[in-house]
């Protein structure tokens, strides 16, 4: 019955009242003694209209890399219980966001490089512009219902441009810290010449400044700065080793 329970619980999430997420949500089963992981850790992936076909399908092969990558595992075995519960989420504008692989235990190899698998696989969920803040807010909802106790939540920003819709930045900064999760990012420097929107170099002192100074927050929150899509996979593999092992 374990599966079936973590299989519904990650279908979804209660989502707040500007955002919307699909499927609908289904919360943890009342009774049920919360599984001890040492991290819960939702994958939040920027993929709005900046993020052409290409560099989406450079992004999701670097999530199936960094699942393979034997540091990252040995991260998750490095913990007290040695395992970690994650889930993956896309988001564009304002009321799209989608838990696109929900809560699944990570204890071995061979569930990371499955979890990496059914990242990579998944089609795309949107096209749009990009709600940073409803995504957090979002993820703050799916950790709400998770069936999980660890020392340690955390939400894992990645994207290739500042918040331009939905709710304040600042906003959903404070909900996350009022919940205590913390939250990293990756800052890909995706270059777009089209569209005043597009690109970290339409935001002032760029991507990896906004990241640092606006999203990223909580004890030991840190963002790393991928220099392209192509150097994608190399950048998530630090961040997991460094978020998965807490140092």
């Amino acid at each position: 019955m374990r599966w079936l329970v973590l299989l519904l619980a990650g279908l979804a999430v209660a989502a707040p009242a500007a955002a919307q997420v699909t499927p609908a949500a289904v919360g943890p089963v009342a009774g049920l003694r919360p599984e001890p992981v040492d991290v819960v850790l939702v994958l939040l992936s920027d993929v709005s209209g900046s993020v052409n076909d290409g560099e989406f399908h450079l992004e999701k092969q670097g999530y199936r890399a960094a699942f393979a990558d034997p540091g990252v595992v040995a991260a998750i075995r490095s913990g007290m219980r040695g395992r970690i519960a994650v889930a993956y989420v896309e988001f564009a504008g304002a009321r799209q966001q989608h838990v696109v692989v929900g809560w699944t235990v990570l204890a071995r190899g061979r569930d990371a490089r499955a979890f990496g698998e059914a990242v990579a696989t998944a089609p795309r969920s949107f096209a749009g512009r990009t709600s940073i803040s409803d995504g957090i807010l979002a993820a703050l909802a799916l950790l709400r219902r998770a069936p999980f106790v660890a020392p340690r939540r955390v939400i894992d920003v990645c994207g290739d441009g500042a918040n331009n819709s939905g709710p304040a930045i600042a906003a959903a900064h404070a909900a996350a810290a009022r919940a205590r999760v913390a939250i990293n990012a990756i800052a890909i420097i995706n270059k777009w010449p089209e569209g005043y929107l597009y690109g970290a170099y339409r935001v002032p002192g760029g991507l990896t400044r906004y990241f640092r100074d606006q999203v990223i927050g909580g004890p030991g929150s840190f963002v790393v700065e991928a220099k392209d899509f192509a150097s994608f996979a190399e950048a998530m593999r630090r961040k997991l080793r460094q978020e998965i092992a807490g140092r």
